[in-house]
């Protein structure tokens, strides 16, 4: 006995099974690995993430207590002067040690939104040949690829925005009458700047809260809304 087939209808029932087996699966049968992304769409994402990072930690830290008000990345006295506290607050230098502390992290905060372009155009300036092995690192490895690549030119850079702000609160007068008062009683004999001793803890900050952006990306590259970001990091 001989049975007819309607092809079309075969073919749609089994397109329809196969939809249905697919949509019932669980996502990894589907998922791209990174092997499959393309050189173009690594480099997109790594690039992305980056500026999606510099954006967020110059947000987060170029505003009133973004790095006074955060313990991660309060900038803390210069070490000298740190052990030098206890005896200039019995002193009666508390107050001025307080002040400096503060003149300090304000002059970062007020520094950090200049480097918002200076970040950005090193982002979108990187030429990144070994993006998917950058990707395949440690839940920071994005982070330390691009403080690798830039933490010196942009301390170059990022010096003379951070002297002009100190000058304008004061910060290296405070600083000086601090470090004198210190070495009358033999208690310092560094001649640290502190301009310098800002830029490095400003840039730290800001790779920090660069690095907390990466790793929530990692964690969650959905919730990020970016689609480039969903399948490069989704793939990881």
């Amino acid at each position: 006995m001989e049975f007819s087939v309607d092809r079309r209808k075969f073919t749609g029932r089994l397109g329809v099974l196969a939809a249905s087996t697919l949509l019932g699966a669980p996502a990894s049968t589907w998922a791209l690995s990174l092997s499959d992304l393309s050189e173009r769409d690594a480099t997109l994402g790594l690039k992305t993430a980056l500026e999606r990072g510099a954006v967020t930690a110059v947000n987060l830290l170029g505003r009133t207590d973004g790095f006074l008000g955060n313990p991660k990345v309060r900038i803390p006295l210069p070490e000298h002067l740190q052990d030098a506290a206890d005896l200039l607050r019995s002193i009666g230098q508390a107050q001025r040690l307080d002040e400096l502390e503060t003149a300090m992290n304000r002059a970062a905060e007020a520094a950090v939104p200049e480097a918002r372009s200076l970040l950005v155009g090193a982002v979108k300036q990187m030429s990144v040949s070994d993006a998917k092995q950058i990707l395949r690192g440690s839940d920071t490895s994005v982070t330390e690829f691009f403080s690798g690549k830039t933490r010196e030119p942009l301390g170059q850079r990022f010096l003379p925005i951070v002297a002009a702000t100190t000058d304008k609160v004061g910060l290296a007068r405070r600083y000086n009458k601090l470090v004198d008062r210190a070495a009358a009683f033999g208690l310092v004999s560094s001649d640290v700047r502190i301009e310098p001793y800002v830029t490095g803890k400003a840039l730290d900050g800001l790779f920090f809260m660069i690095a907390e952006e990466e790793r929530q990306i990692r964690r969650d590259p959905i919730g990020t809304g970016s689609a480039i970001l969903r399948k490069v990091f989704g793939a990881l």
